[in-house]
């Protein structure tokens, strides 16, 4: 479940800045279509570099999210590079663009409804996966429950059986009680490992 957990944590950390890269987009592209044939050039060269920009991050996460969890060290270190680049050129553009008060405002709007929605997403996909394991863990402490309680009845039935027996020696009871002694431990052993999520040993 951990190297699942990373991949969900790495999946969703992407996710939600190709979100944001995606608002951005949209922000700017309204922008486009709003600019003076001066500045419509200049606009659309840089919505070009951002859309190539978002294109290679969404290209190098799909290359790492098939390659596995593995690969996601170093790759994650390529994609906040990328996303570094990103944000830096919307940055640029800004700074450089002069009072663009309303256009920084709607661009901020967009991305932090974006990032937002990524966030609520991340949320119910851990949610969703919270609850498989719980349902898992639940049906493995149930077998293991179930497994137990099997377990004393048959230490019980052998034990009932010396009982009655009653000319058994001492070493053959104690026999049989450290016999059950090692069953119930083994069975408790294995109730508390699925209750924890460790699954039986094989």
């Amino acid at each position: 479940m951990s190297q699942q957990s990373s991949m969900h944590f790495y999946l969703s950390w992407a996710k939600e800045r190709i979100d944001e890269m995606d608002a951005a987009l949209a922000s700017f592209e309204v922008k486009v279509g709003q600019a003076k044939a001066e500045s419509k050039v200049k606009t659309d060269q840089f919505l070009s570099d951002l859309t190539k920009r978002r294109d290679e991050f969404q290209a190098l996460l799909k290359t790492q999210a098939e390659a596995g969890e593995t690969a996601w060290a170093s790759a994650k270190t390529e994609l906040e590079k990328q996303w570094a680049g990103f944000e830096a050129q919307v940055k640029t553009y800004f700074e450089g663009a002069g009072k663009q008060l309303e256009q920084q405002q709607a661009t901020f709007k967009d991305v932090a409804a974006a990032q937002t929605e990524a966030w609520r997403e991340a949320a119910d996909k851990f949610r969703e996966a919270a609850g498989k394991v719980a349902a898992a863990r639940t049906v493995d402490v149930d077998a293991a429950l179930k497994q137990m309680k099997s377990d004393a009845s048959e230490a019980e039935a052998r034990l009932q059986k010396l009982k009655q027996a009653g000319s058994e020696s001492w070493s053959v009871l104690s026999a049989a009680l450290a016999e059950s002694r090692k069953a119930f431990d083994q069975a408790n052993k294995a109730a508390w490992d699925a209750l924890k999520g460790e699954g039986p040993k094989s």
